[in-house]
């Protein structure tokens, strides 16, 4: 499932494919503007994505 939103280093509007075969996940994945690592975690309820976050890497 593609899933649009904002990086929280540059401020762009990106979009990440998230599997939804997984109910939950937690991982780092780099903007694809700024190329700067960001924590994602969400949830999906069957295949409705019902949890997002995104947060900046400590330390970077």
């Amino acid at each position: 499932m593609e899933h649009f939103f904002t990086c929280p280093y540059c401020w762009e509007r990106i979009s990440m494919v998230l599997d939804n075969s997984e109910k939950t996940a937690d991982y780092i994945e780099d903007c694809e503007i700024c190329c700067r690592p960001i924590e994602l975690d969400f949830t999906f309820s069957g295949d409705t994505l019902i949890h997002f976050h995104t947060q900046v890497m400590e330390g970077i």
